[in-house]
């Protein structure tokens, strides 16, 4: 397992209310806790992406050159 460090695939069920589960060894290896705010991306031909609202941020930074306001 060691060649996938840093890495996670499994897969999730939709409750009846829409909700997922996010599983812990996905949360712990980003960094997830109760109340982070997540990004969704959706697009009906390529899926959904999740991340860390973070992740937008340090792009949007590295785009610009200096440290976008939060």
């Amino acid at each position: 397992m060691d060649e996938f460090r840093g890495k996670f695939a499994g897969t999730v069920r939709v409750g009846e209310k829409g909700q997922i589960v996010i599983p812990k060894r996905a949360r712990d290896l980003l960094h997830i806790l109760p109340g982070d705010t997540l990004l969704l991306l959706a697009d009906e031909n390529r899926g959904i992406a999740v991340s860390k609202d973070d992740v937008l941020f340090r792009q949007f930074e590295d785009i610009l050159g200096g440290e976008a306001e939060r």
